[in-house]
């Protein structure tokens, strides 16, 4: 890690990414619940928002999209990413280069690495050039950390998060994402072993807003530096009101009770507006 490369995608040296590569990595069943997600300029919109710190999307939406939005989004380009079609041992195929990512606009790279995977060794090659190329153009660098394959017997455990949090440290990631390893300890853990990486927490599956906050809440407690997420916030009808509560969590030190009052406060005054 480099003292400063994700300055760019980072606000206090905290991180709230959002992340829409579903549609490459998921499918469309992604945007059934909220049909308008399916339509890119919706969720860049909501990826304006004051608490979003970085933007990541794949090559084709970067370009059919990014620049009608350039002064008011950061780009965290994702560079690898296969479909979910694909049924062999994991591994991710880089879809963009550095270069064609910086020219665009974007201020970091995003690469998937499956430690644990048969492909692991060809995916931490292909992360070198990656990140070697990213730091020829001042480009922070984003490790989406996702330990996964027919030899890993829990991809989940403690050890294994933590596993996955050191690779991004000893990779040469500047931010890490990894899923939550499901206790405050195990988290903490996590963070601990990353060194001066920054660790963000995956946001995963849709939850109610309490319990997605509470979970954000405890992650940053454990030494987290944000989120990275996606499904849990353009699955929702209202994605800007769960970013206000995200906004309070990560970024204001506030309790998951305290950021669903000021949610709650919001949306009184919407309906007042509105009636």
């Amino acid at each position: 890690m480099i003292s400063g490369a994700d300055s760019a995608v980072t606000r206090s040296d905290k991180a709230l990414i959002l992340a829409y590569d579903h549609g490459l990595e998921h499918g469309p069943i992604d945007f059934e619940d909220v049909p308008a997600s399916a339509d890119p300029e919706t969720v860049f919109d909501v990826a304006t928002h004051d608490a979003v710190t970085a933007f990541a999307v794949g090559k084709g939406l970067a370009e059919a999209y990014y620049p009608s939005y350039e002064d008011d989004v950061t780009l965290l380009a994702k560079l690898n990413g296969t479909s979910n079609m694909w049924m062999g041992e994991p591994d991710s195929a880089v879809n963009w280069s550095v270069e064609n990512a910086a020219d665009l606009g974007a201020e970091a790279i995003g690469f998937t690495h499956y430690g644990g995977s048969n492909n692991e060794v060809e995916m931490a090659e292909e992360f070198r050039d990656a990140q070697e190329a990213a730091r020829d153009h001042d480009m922070g660098v984003v490790m989406w950390s996702y330990p996964r394959g027919q030899g890993l017997k829990n991809d989940t455990s403690a050890s294994t998060i933590a596993y996955a949090s050191r690779l991004g440290l000893e990779l040469g990631a500047d931010i890490t994402k990894i899923k939550y390893p499901g206790s405050a300890d195990a988290m903490q853990w996590a963070c601990d072993v990353a060194g001066n990486t920054k660790i963000v927490m995956s946001g995963g599956s849709k939850t109610s807003d309490r319990e997605f906050l509470e979970t954000v809440e405890t992650a940053m407690s454990a030494g987290a530096s944000g989120l990275a997420v996606g499904r849990n916030v353009f699955q929702r009808e209202n994605p800007t009101e769960l970013l206000d509560g995200l906004e309070q969590v990560i970024f204001e030190d506030k309790t998951a009770d305290e950021a669903l009052g000021v949610m709650s406060s919001a949306e009184s005054r919407a309906d007042t507006t509105s009636d």
